[in-house]
């Protein structure tokens, strides 16, 4: 991908781990600094300090990854590594809890949104895409941009699909966008709660949505709802903030980082049902007005750009030596 990283500073080596191995601790032995862009690369890490005790080792930590015990190889490099940037405090709370590192080699790093995604300028919904889903301006549409995956099923889809009959006695025309590629499976396991909890006719799959529209789909919404337990940040988040869509989230894990402790959307507990609903009903009542929305773009883009990404990874690096 070019555009990100130009082929000349970029070098892949398939499924050779071997050579990969090499490549990097050749390279390893050579630097000042080495950032790892995940535990899996551990052994490397470690390979590199004994060869290169110098070497400052950071660890970039996600989520889940690091949210639980780890092995001993990992274990080891957690204690060598020099610096840990956790994507979220919620990250760097579970890191310190679970590995017994000290606080003051965890720092906190948000995550940015992507500088080449498409910003809208304009708020309005796109006709075009109301009329692919059968939708009009009366519709209250809520959407949800997720991996649909049987084996995670903590993105809190469910409970959303459970509301639904009852949101729809005070919202008649309400509709749930459900986005993101699914696998047979998991589309047979949705369709059947959507008609175990009387909500057939609400919920539109659409599969995966390409990049290009990827801004569209947030704009025809009035609400982004993902009241997901598992978000080492959530990125998907300043994603909708980014283009004005109001967000309900979970409060339980990352995904606080992305509202900002409840400055920019709010957070629910992702396993009360009336709490959830209560959230959506306030949205709904209280529609975000264009202004609003625009507010919120700007407020969200303040926060999470790639130029202060940049400035403070700068700073990271620099104030670490």
């Amino acid at each position: 991908m070019p555009k990100y990283l130009s082929p000349s500073k970029f070098k892949g080596f398939g499924a050779d781990r071997v050579k990969f191995i090499t490549e990097a601790v050749k390279l390893g032995r050579q630097c000042d600094t080495v950032i790892l862009s995940h535990i899996n690369m551990a052994a490397v890490g470690l390979v590199i300090k004994l060869l290169n005790p110098k070497c400052r080792l950071m660890l970039i930590a996600h989520g889940i990854e690091v949210w639980r015990p780890v092995s001993s190889v990992k274990k080891l490099f957690l204690r060598r590594c020099d610096k840990i940037i956790c994507v979220s405090e919620f990250t760097r709370t579970e890191v310190i809890k679970w590995h017994n590192v000290s606080p003051a080699k965890c720092v906190v790093l948000n995550n940015a949104i992507d500088p080449f995604m498409k910003l809208p300028a304009e708020l309005d919904k796109p006709a075009a895409l109301l009329e692919r889903y059968g939708l009009t301006l009366n519709n209250d549409i809520l959407f949800t941009l997720t991996r649909l995956a049987n084996t995670e099923q903590y993105k809190g889809y469910d409970q959303v699909i459970r509301s639904l009959a009852q949101l729809k006695t005070k919202f008649p025309e309400i509709k749930y966008v459900l986005a993101g590629q699914y696998d047979e499976e998991e589309k047979q396991r949705i369709n059947n709660l959507i008609a175990q909890h009387n909500a057939e006719g609400l919920v539109i799959l659409s599969g995966f949505i390409n990049e290009e529209e990827l801004t569209d789909h947030f704009l025809i919404a009035d609400l982004f709802i993902l009241p997901s337990k598992k978000e080492g940040f959530g990125i998907v988040f300043i994603e909708a903030l980014a283009c004005g869509l109001p967000v309900i989230c979970g409060n339980t894990d990352g995904s606080l980082d992305a509202v900002k402790h409840g400055q920019l959307g709010t957070a629910i507990n992702p396993d009360n049902a009336d709490e959830l609903e209560l959230a959506v009903v306030k949205h709904l009542e209280n529609r975000t007005s264009l202004t609003e929305r625009a507010s919120l773009q700007q407020q969200c883009i303040s926060y999470f750009n790639s130029d202060t990404y940049i400035a403070n990874l700068e700073k990271l690096l620099i104030n670490d030596r």
